[in-house]
């Protein structure tokens, strides 16, 4: 990865404790993903509520619609859920009218439909309340007596809300293409893929401007003259997703983010002619219901988090992890 694009960025609550095995199996990493509303029973869209195990989202939806026989298009799904993982999702199928088809045939040994509902609208990106994670840690080497009050402190305060290094794509290959399309003028035809690229370079401006806030240990509190985002009922500070308009912040924020996004004006220039709106997201992550249990050597962590929220966010703040082979040569 070239030097300029290093994805390690700075933690809040100090160094990391040890080290534990992240991923080991599918099961070690559950994700299970909450409307917060119930299909209402009624209407031109059929709801699945899907479990699949190292599959796709995207690849899922494909095959949706083919048994449905409609274009893909039509399926719709609040996110993409990690694919090495065990996970639950809600898909949405447009089908007003005729017969519906046998929603079991999707089964296989790594696909259980679980649910199906009839409801009135398509599923939107980011329609979910949150997802619910319960992640298995192997064979921890730390300190318990450090480890637990660690928890303890990011439950109360949380974690800096950075978008995870699988945005970035393998080996930050998402941000090289972003370098391509924004700088070199590369055409990218492929629609998702320059979506990909787009949304790689917005999150990783975002996350200079939080790891400069994370140094200067303010990224929990608003600064002068700083508008709140309010998530829960809770006022917090926010840092930009760069795209078309004038900057939605004012003060001592404004120019925080005009010092850190300066050497990077050779991506923003560009990004505001790209047809995206420039936007807000919150520079805290709230690991909600944080629990943990130890279970021999390894550690359970149950939590949930918003929509758009990283579990690996909340891990980098705790343990060095080690990825299986597998994963690790992908």
């Amino acid at each position: 990865m070239p030097e300029e694009f290093a994805i390690n960025f700075p933690r809040a609550h100090g160094d990391l404790l040890g080290e534990a095995g992240f991923r080991t199996e599918n099961a070690d990493f559950l994700v299970t993903e909450e409307l917060g509303f119930s299909p209402s029973g009624e209407g031109e869209h059929v709801y699945l509520y899907i479990e699949k195990d190292g599959d796709n989202t995207a690849w899922i939806a494909r095959q949706i619609a083919a048994l449905a026989g409609i274009e893909t298009r039509d399926i719709g799904y609040c996110g993409l859920k990690d694919r090495h993982a065990i996970t639950r999702q809600w898909f949405s199928v447009y089908l007003p009218k005729g017969p519906e088809p046998d929603w079991q045939a999707l089964r296989t040994d790594t696909i259980r439909v679980l649910e199906v509902a009839r409801h009135r609208q398509k599923l939107r990106r980011g329609q979910h309340l949150c997802n619910r994670f319960s992640i298995l840690l192997r064979g921890v080497t730390a300190d318990v007596a450090a480890l637990e009050p660690r928890l303890t402190d990011i439950a109360t305060h949380g974690v800096p809300n950075y978008f995870g290094p699988q945005r970035f794509g393998i080996d930050g290959g998402n941000l090289v293409l972003a370098q391509r399309l924004l700088v070199d003028q590369v055409r990218i035809k492929n629609r998702p893929k320059r979506s990909m690229a787009l949304s790689a370079a917005r999150s990783y401006l975002f996350n200079q401007v939080l790891a400069e806030r994370v140094k200067r240990d303010c990224w929990r509190e608003l600064m002068p003259d700083e508008s709140p985002i309010e998530i829960g009922g809770e006022a917090l500070p926010s840092g930009p997703l760069w795209g078309r308009g004038r900057p939605q912040v004012t003060g001592a924020a404004l120019a925080l983010e005009e010092q850190v996004l300066a050497p990077w004006q050779h991506w923003c220039e560009p990004l505001e002619f790209t047809g995206v709106n420039q936007d807000r997201r919150a520079l805290v992550s709230k690991a909600q219901g944080l629990s943990w249990q130890w279970q021999g050597d390894d550690l359970r962590l149950d939590f949930a988090l918003g929509v758009g929220c990283y579990a690996t966010s909340v891990i980098a703040e705790l343990l060095a992890t080690k990825l299986p082979k597998r994963l690790s040569e992908a």
